[in-house]
C-alpha cells in the first residue's frame, strides 16, 4: 500500500518554516539558504534533521538530502522516496496557490558519483540570497559514502556553515491541534502503564518482599507495552519507549534522563521511577516517586516537592520566559526551605514534541526564549542527597523524590497537565502493617520453622490454629469498636439533649379577612353553592345563611342520583378523623365545635318557567370544587417541597471554551415527562446540565457528598452520580441525588432473531459494542480527571469496588450494591441508593441461621432520629466478605437470629439515652458470650434479640457485678469450658493432639502445680498453655 503524505500539514508547516526565516530573528538572519541531509544511522533516536522529516512528511526519509532556497526547494532521494515525495511536488502553480516556492525532485543513483545531481543543488544554493551561508543542523552526523561525498561537496565549495538548531526547534515547538492529540494518546499510555502495570508490580514486589533487580524491572515495564491492555486502546505497533525506564531506589540516585537502570535489587524505601512512552513519532515522560512507609519528614519534603511542581504550572503561561520561570521556583524554596537550594535538580524540564528533548528550551536560570501556547514540556523537580535520619542500614540514609509530569502550555492560567497519575502521599505511599503485627508475624515464623524439624501431624495442627485467626482478629478488634461505639454515642447524645424538634401546627387558611370581601354574586342571594376560585373558598347556604368554607377545610365531595334528586355530600376535615399522612393532625383550636359533614339535595325535574334543572347547581359545584381542590393540593405540594431548601451560591460560567464537557448524556431524574439527552459541563465553581430542549440543572461542587463513577463494566449504562448535601430543585421536586448516564450495547434483545455462535453480524455487533464501551469509559475517565485537576482534588470520583459488591434489596428490587472508598452505593438502578459510612453507627445483621438462604442488613445511623435503613436478602454467602470489608472500614457489626422492631428500639434509645448506655448500650445485640463479658453469655442469650428491654439488662448488671468476686483462675477455667465445646465439635482428631500437647505440657513445665494437687481438671484452648501462678488472694480480671 502507498504511503500517503498529509499535504495539508506539510504546507502549512512549511510556510511556518519559511515564515520564520523571513522574519530573520536570531540565526535565521545570516543564512542564506538551509541544507538538512540524513543519512543511515541505526543508532541515532533523536536528531534534529529526522524531526523535521517527520514534521513535514510524517515519516524519516533516510538518504535524503533536502534544499531549502529563497525560490525554491530540492529534494534529493531514492526512486521509492521521490514517488512518494510526488504527492506534494505534483502541484502546477505551487508557489502561488501554497504560498511556498515550487519543489523538485532529484533521484539519487545508488552506484553513481550524483556529481550531475549535487552540482544543481550546490547551483542553487549559490542563487539563493547571498549564496554564502547554509544553516546547518551541525550535531547530526550521519555516516556512510553518500553523506561524506555531499559534504566533501560543500566543503569545496567554502560555504559558511551556521548551526540553526535552536531557531527551528523553537519554529516547531508551539504544537498544533493534530500533535497534541498525538502528544496526548502518548501522555494516556504513560499513565496507564504507570498505574495499571509498573505501580501494581512494585505492589506486589513489596507485599510479596521479593527481590528484583531494578533493571529486570525496566525490562518488564518494557514488554509491557507489547499488551494491548496497557495501551488505552493504541495501536502496539505506534507504540514505543522514549527511553528504557529508568529505575532507581537504595541510596544510588542520580536523577537524569541519560541514566540507566543498575543491577541492584529495589529496596523498599524511597523508589523514582521515568518512564516516557512515544506514540506516532511523539513523546511524553512521566515520572513518580513511591514511598514505602515514609516517615513524616519524608513525607513533608514530599509535599513541599509537590507545592513547588504547582507553583511551576502557575508560573508556565503563553509569554514568560522560562528563566523566569525557574526563577519563581527558587524564590519559593528561598523562602521557605533555603537548606534545599543545593539539593534541588539543576535544570527544571525541557521541551518535547517529535524529540524527547529540546536542548535548546530548557527551563533554567539563563534561557530567555519565551513560552508559547501550545508548547509541550516535561517538567521535571526533585531533590537528590535527602538524610533520612531514622535509617539504619547505609542504603535506607540516603534518599531522592523525584516528580514529573507532561504539561502543556496555554493562553491563560496554569499549564494543563497531560499526565494525569494522582501523585498525592496517600496515592504514592505504601504504609505496611505496624510493629505489633510484625512481631506477631516474626513469631509466627519463628515456630514454622521450629515445626518443619517436627512431625506432619504436628504441622498440621499449626495449620488448622492459624486459620482460626483471621475470624479472632475480626472478634478482638469489633470487641474494641463496641467499647468506643458506646462512648462515642453517650458522649454525643448528651452534647446534643434539649434540641427537641417543634411539630408544626396545622396552616389555619382564612377565606375573607372581613365580610365586606365577600362576593355579591346573584347565586349567593338565590341560596345556591357558589364557588370563588379567587379566594379559594366555597360559599354555601347554612340554614339561610351564606357560609364561605375554605378549600382546605374539605376532605372530599361526592355526587350521587337517586331517583329524582341529585344529591351532593361534602365531608371536612375534623379532630378525630383519618387523615392523609402528610395532612399533619394538628389543628390550631381543637376545643372548637367542627361540622363534620354536610349533604345538599336538589330536584331534577325542571319546575315551569325555569330555564335549567336545579340541579344543575350542584353538578357544577361539584366539577368547580374538584378543580380548585387539585390546584390548591398542587400548590402545597409544592411548596412543602420547596420547604427546607438551602440557598445555593450561583453558578460562575467559565467562558473558555476548553471547559471538561460530556455529550449526549440523559438526566435521572427526568426533568420533563419523557427522558432527555443533554450536555453536562463544569464550570468554576459547579457543573451545568442543558439539555436539549434548553432546561438547565447546576450542582456546585461545594454541594457534593459523594461523586461517584461507575465504568460500564458488566453494566448496561455507565454513571456519574452526585449525592448532595443539600437537597436542588428541578421538576417541581426536590432531588438529593442526581445521576448523568448514557446507555452502552442494547439494552433489549431481539429473542425473534435467530441466534447463530458464529453470525458474523453477532461478532462484528460484539466488537463495536466492546470498543464503543472502551470509548466511552476513556471520554468519562478523561473528563473526571480534568474535572479533578479543575477543582484541585477537592472534587474527587470514588469508584465502586465491584469485587467487593453483594446482592441485596434495598427497595422493591434485588440490584448489586457495592463499596466505595467513603460510601455504600448503588447507582445503576433507580431509585439510587447511598450510605455515608461516616454517618454509621453500627450494622446489625438479621436473620443469620444456618438453614436460612439469606439474611437482612439493618444500618444504624449516628443520628438516632433518622430511620434505620434496611437491607433485605442478601445471600448468607456474602456475610463473611461483608464482615471483612466492615472491619476494614471500623465499623460496629453485630448479628442475631430474629429481626427486631427498630422503630420501638430507637423511640426507647431517644426517650432514655442515659439509661440506655448505663444499660450497657449496644452489647444487647451482641449473640451469646460476646457482650463486654464472656460471663453475662447466659443473660444475654435469654434476651437475644429481642426489643430493647431496661429490666433484663438491670438483671445483666447484677450478674456482672458478683462475676466480678471470682477469682481470675475460676474466670478463666469458666471460658476453657466454653471454649471446649467448639473443640469438640471440630472433630475427634483435634482432641487427640489436644491431648499430646497437654501430656507434653505436664511433664515439662508444670510438674509443680500437678503437685500442689489441683483437683479441678484444666483443658486449654488451642495453642494456650496454663501459666504457673502464686497461691495468693484471688485478683479482679478485665477483659
Amino acid at each position: 500500500m502507498a504511503l500517503s503524505l498529509d499535504r495539508e500539514a506539510y504546507y502549512r508547516r512549511l510556510r511556518r518554516l519559511y515564515g520564520s526565516w523571513q522574519k530573520g530573528e536570531e540565526e535565521y538572519g545570516g543564512v542564506d539558504a538551509i541544507v538538512v541531509a540524513v543519512g543511515v544511522d541505526e543508532e541515532i533516536v533523536y536528531a534534529k534533521s529526522t524531526a523535521l522529516q517527520t514534521w513535514l512528511f510524517g515519516y524519516e526519509l533516510t538518504d535524503t538530502i533536502m534544499v531549502f532556497c529563497e525560490e525554491k526547494i530540492l529534494f534529493m532521494a531514492s526512486k521509492k522516496k521521490v514517488e512518494f515525495l510526488k504527492q506534494v511536488a505534483h502541484a502546477k502553480g505551487g508557489e502561488s496557490a501554497n504560498g511556498v516556492p515550487a519543489i523538485t525532485l532529484l533521484v539519487r543513483e545508488k552506484n553513481e558519483s550524483n556529481k550531475a545531481n549535487f552540482e544543481k543543488m550546490i547551483e542553487a544554493l549559490k542563487a539563493s540570497k547571498g549564496g554564502k551561508r547554509i544553516g546547518v543542523f551541525s550535531k547530526d552526523k550521519f555516516p556512510g559514502d553518500f553523506m561524506k561525498s555531499w559534504n566533501d561537496c560543500l566543503s569545496k565549495e567554502g560555504f559558511e556553515k551556521v548551526d540553526i538548531s535552536a531557531v527551528v526547534a523553537y519554529t516547531m515547538a508551539a504544537k498544533e491541534d493534530g500533535e497534541l492529540n498525538l502528544m496526548r494518546k502518548a501522555a494516556a499510555i504513560t499513565s496507564e502503564v504507570f498505574t495499571k502495570f509498573f505501580k501494581e508490580r512494585v505492589m506486589e514486589i513489596v507485599d510479596a518482599d521479593e527481590k528484583v533487580r531494578h533493571s529486570k524491572l525496566a525490562e518488564s515495564v518494557e514488554k509491557a507495552i507489547e499488551e494491548k491492555k496497557y495501551l488505552a486502546g493504541a495501536d502496539p505497533s505506534a507504540v514505543e519507549m522514549c527511553y528504557p525506564p529508568i529505575i532507581q531506589s537504595g541510596g544510588n540516585y542520580n536523577l537524569k534522563f541519560s541514566v540507566v537502570s543498575d543491577k541492584n535489587h529495589m529496596h523498599f524505601g524511597a523508589i523514582t521511577c521515568a518512564m516516557g512512552i512515544r506514540y506516532k513519532s511523539y513523546c511524553s515522560n512521566l515520572v513518580r516517586t513511591l514511598m514505602v512507609d515514609p516517615p513524616q519528614e519524608m513525607q513533608d519534603h514530599y509535599a513541599f516537592l509537590l507545592q513547588l511542581q504547582d507553583e511551576m504550572l502557575k508560573e508556565m503561561r503563553h509569554g514568560t520566559k522560562l528563566c523566569d520561570v525557574y526563577g519563581a521556583v527558587m524564590d519559593v524554596v528561598k523562602k521557605q526551605k533555603p537548606e534545599l537550594l543545593s539539593k534541588i535538580t539543576k535544570n527544571l524540564g525541557f521541551a518535547m514534541g517529535i524529540e524527547f528533548r529540546e536542548g535548546s528550551l530548557v527551563i533554567n536560570s539563563k534561557n530567555q526564549h519565551r513560552l508559547k501556547k501550545g508548547m509541550v514540556f516535561s517538567i521535571n523537580v526533585g531533590f537528590s542527597d535527602l538524610t533520612n535520619k531514622e535509617g539504619k542500614k547505609p542504603e535506607e540514609r540516603t534518599y531522592a523524590m523525584f516528580i514529573g509530569d507532561t504539561v502543556l502550555v496555554d493562553e491563560e492560567g496554569p499549564a494543563t497537565v497531560l499526565t494525569a497519575v494522582k501523585k498525592k502521599v496517600k496515592n504514592v505511599g505504601i504504609f505496611l502493617k505496624n510493629e505489633d503485627e510484625e512481631e506477631e508475624e516474626e513469631e509466627k515464623d519463628e515456630a514454622e520453622d521450629l515445626l518443619g524439624r517436627s512431625s506432619r501431624a504436628a504441622l498440621l495442627t499449626e495449620r488448622t490454629r492459624n486459620e482460626l485467626t483471621a475470624e479472632e482478629k475480626r472478634r478482638a478488634h469489633q470487641k474494641e469498636l463496641a467499647a468506643q461505639l458506646n462512648e462515642e454515642a453517650r458522649r454525643r447524645l448528651t452534647e446534643q439533649k434539649g434540641e427537641q424538634q417543634i411539630q408544626k401546627a396545622r396552616k389555619s387558611n382564612i377565606s375573607y379577612k372581613n365580610p365586606a370581601l365577600m362576593p355579591k354574586e346573584p347565586h349567593i342571594r338565590e341560596m345556591k353553592i357558589y364557588i370563588d376560585k379567587k379566594y379559594e373558598t366555597v360559599i354555601m347556604p347554612v340554614f339561610g345563611i351564606a357560609t364561605p368554607f375554605h378549600i382546605a377545610t374539605i376532605k372530599n365531595i361526592s355526587m350521587s342520583v337517586e331517583g329524582d334528586y341529585t344529591y351532593l355530600r361534602i365531608n371536612f376535615y375534623c379532630p378525630g378523623s383519618a387523615l392523609g399522612r402528610n395532612e399533619g393532625n394538628i389543628f390550631p383550636n381543637p376545643e372548637a365545635t367542627f361540622v363534620k359533614e354536610i349533604t345538599y339535595r336538589a330536584s331534577n325535574m325542571k319546575t315551569p318557567g325555569e330555564q335549567t334543572v336545579p340541579a344543575l347547581n350542584l353538578q357544577n359545584a361539584f366539577r368547580i370544587i374538584k378543580e380548585v381542590q387539585k390546584r390548591y393540593k398542587t400548590r402545597e405540594a409544592e411548596e412543602k417541597e420547596k420547604e427546607g431548601i438551602v440557598k445555593q451560591d450561583s453558578l460562575v460560567i467559565n467562558l473558555n471554551r476548553s471547559n471538561p464537557k460530556l455529550k449526549d448524556l440523559y438526566i435521572r431524574p427526568n426533568i420533563a415527562q419523557k427522558r432527555m439527552q443533554g450536555s453536562l459541563e463544569a464550570h468554576v465553581n459547579g457543573f451545568r446540565f442543558t439539555s436539549v430542549r434548553g432546561d438547565k440543572v447546576d450542582i456546585l461542587y461545594n454541594n457534593i457528598k459523594h461523586a461517584v463513577f461507575q465504568p460500564c463494566d458488566g453494566e448496561m449504562i455507565i454513571v456519574l452520580h452526585f449525592h448532595l448535601k443539600n437537597a436542588i430543585m428541578f421538576g417541581k421536586k426536590r432531588h438529593t441525588d442526581v445521576q448523568f448516564y448514557t446507555e452502552v450495547g442494547e439494552i433489549t434483545t431481539d429473542l425473534g432473531k435467530h441466534q447463530h455462535m458464529h453470525d458474523r453480524d453477532d461478532l462484528y455487533a460484539e466488537q463495536m459494542e466492546r470498543e464503543m464501551r472502551h470509548k466511552l469509559k476513556t471520554a468519562f475517565k478523561n473528563f473526571i480527571e480534568k474535572v479533578e485537576a479543575l477543582t484541585k482534588e477537592e472534587l474527587e470520583f470514588e469508584v465502586p469496588f465491584r469485587e467487593l459488591g453483594f446482592n441485596g434489596a434495598p427497595y422493591r428490587s434485588t440490584c448489586l450494591l457495592q463499596p466505595t472508598s467513603s460510601a455504600l452505593v448503588n447507582c445503576t438502578e433507580w431509585p439510587p441508593f447511598v450510605v455515608t459510612l461516616d454517618e454509621v453507627e453500627l450494622i446489625h445483621f438479621e436473620r443469620v441461621q444456618f438453614h436460612l438462604k439469606n439474611f437482612d442488613m439493618v444500618i444504624v445511623y449516628k443520628d438516632y432520629s433518622k430511620k434505620v435503613t434496611m437491607i433485605n436478602a442478601i445471600p448468607v454467602a456474602s456475610l463473611d466478605p461483608i464482615k471483612e470489608w466492615l472491619n476494614s472500614c471500623d465499623l460496629k457489626y453485630t448479628e442475631g437470629v430474629q429481626s427486631l422492631n427498630w422503630t420501638k428500639i430507637m423511640k426507647t434509645i431517644v426517650d432514655d439515652p442515659e439509661g440506655f448506655f448505663e444499660q450497657g448500650g449496644w452489647s444487647f445485640l451482641e449473640p451469646e458470650g460476646e457482650g463486654s463479658d464472656a460471663e453475662v453469655g447466659e443473660s444475654e442469650s435469654e434476651m437475644e434479640d429481642e426489643t430493647f428491654n431496661p429490666s433484663e439488662e438491670d438483671y445483666e448488671e447484677e450478674e456482672e457485678d458478683s462475676d466480678e468476686d471470682y477469682s481470675s483462675e475460676a474466670e478463666e477455667s469458666e471460658y476453657s469450658k466454653e471454649s471446649l465445646g467448639s473443640e469438640e465439635e471440630s472433630g475427634k482428631d483435634w482432641d487427640e493432639l489436644e491431648e499430646e500437647a497437654r501430656k507434653a505440657d505436664r511433664e515439662s513445665q508444670y510438674e509443680e502445680e500437678e503437685e500442689h494437687g489441683r483437683s479441678r481438671k484444666r483443658k486449654a484452648p488451642a495453642g494456650r498453655g496454663a501459666h504457673p501462678r502464686n497461691p495468693g488472694p484471688p485478683k479482679k480480671k478485665r477483659k
